[in-house]
This record gives structure tokens, C-alpha cells and sequence, in this order.
């Protein structure tokens, strides 16, 4: 039986919850609470296992930081022996707008350094990437202050709803694998 790896990004501390940087951690959160799973702190990461339609799934959010999320997500995929194509990571991304959602079965770091360390780790971009949006409105050289800032109160109105998107896009992952998944999901 296949299992699977979903990494949400994020910094671990309480300075960094609810930033719009840990959104990850925010999904896989949401997954593990709607599925009744609690998360124990492990090596490189606080881990969670669940069961998707009988496939075993690992839920990880790094305590290795942003800028080295790539040492846990080799560590979980080598310990679990899970190929790289039953991984998915969950992260920011300033070049969507707030709350889109877009997988995409590969591709570049766009200047993400999470999705750059995990690159980085495996020696190759072949992982599938959730990526939500958080918008840029920052001015010029503010990118980190941004990212790291917290939601507004209009944004928190938003997100439960895509962070239920997010975990029906993840499941479909699971059930479906990445081309209908995305077929599915990207349109919307």
C-alpha cells in the first residue's frame, strides 16, 4: 500500500502563527482536526498519521524552519519510504492573489525558499505543490515584513472556506492522483 506525504510550510513558534507564511501548517492543521488526528512533535517535524479511503497518510509541518524545509521532507520520504510522487507540498505564494489555489505536479521554486531547500534535498522539482495564495500587497522590499505579517480581519472572513478547498484538493491527490486532481481543481 502506497503512502503518502503532505508537508505543510511554515516556522514553527507562536511568532509565526497565523502569519500569512503559515499557511501550510494552517492546511494540514485543518486536515488533522477535521480527521481527529493530533500532531506529536518527531525528529525534523510534528507529525500526524490518517487514513485516506484505507491509504496511509503522513501530515508533517517542519520544525526545521522555512529556509530548511527540505531536511524533513527527505527525512519523512527516506523513513516511510515514500516516492516522490506520493508527496505533496503545501505552501504561500505571493504570485497568486489572496486565497487562490493552484497544484501543479512540478516546476520551478518561483523564489520560495521552502520549495527551494526541498529541491535543494531531493535533486530534483518532480513533487507536486499546492500553492495558496496570499497576495502581494507590499510595497517595494517589504516582501518578508508581508509574509510574515498576519491576516487581516477581511482575509480570516476567507479562509476557512479555502482551507476546506484545500483539504478537498489533498484528498483528491490521495484518490484521484495529480492530473484529475488538477483537471478538477485548477479551474476554479
Amino acid at each position: 500500500m502506497s503512502k503518502y506525504l503532505i508537508a505543510g510550510l511554515g516556522n514553527p513558534g507562536a511568532e509565526y502563527a497565523g502569519t500569512r507564511h503559515n499557511i501550510g501548517f494552517g492546511v494540514v492543521d485543518f486536515i488533522a482536526q477535521q480527521h481527529e488526528c493530533s500532531f506529536v512533535s518527531s525528529r525534523y517535524a510534528h507529525i500526524c498519521e490518517w487514513r485516506h479511503r484505507g491509504k496511509p497518510v503522513l501530515l508533517i509541518k517542519p520544525t526545521t524552519y522555512m529556509n530548511l524545509s527540505g531536511k524533513a521532507v527527505q527525512y519523512w520520504m527516506q523513513a516511510e519510504k515514500i516516492s516522490p510522487e506520493n508527496i505533496l507540498i503545501i505552501t504561500d505564494d505571493i504570485a497568486l492573489p489572496f486565497a487562490t489555489l493552484r497544484l501543479r505536479a512540478k516546476g520551478s521554486d518561483g523564489g520560495h525558499n521552502g520549495l527551494k531547500s526541498i529541491a535543494e534535498c531531493l535533486g530534483h522539482t518532480q513533487f507536486a505543490r499546492l500553492r495558496f495564495g496570499v497576495g502581494n500587497d507590499f510595497p517595494k522590499g517589504r516582501q518578508a515584513d508581508y509574509v510574515l505579517g498576519k491576516w487581516t480581519a477581511e482575509e480570516l472572513t476567507a479562509i476557512p472556506e479555502k482551507l476546506k478547498l484545500a483539504e478537498d484538493i489533498v484528498k483528491s491527490f490521495i484518490g484521484h492522483g495529480i492530473t484529475r486532481t488538477m483537471n478538477d481543481f485548477n479551474k476554479r
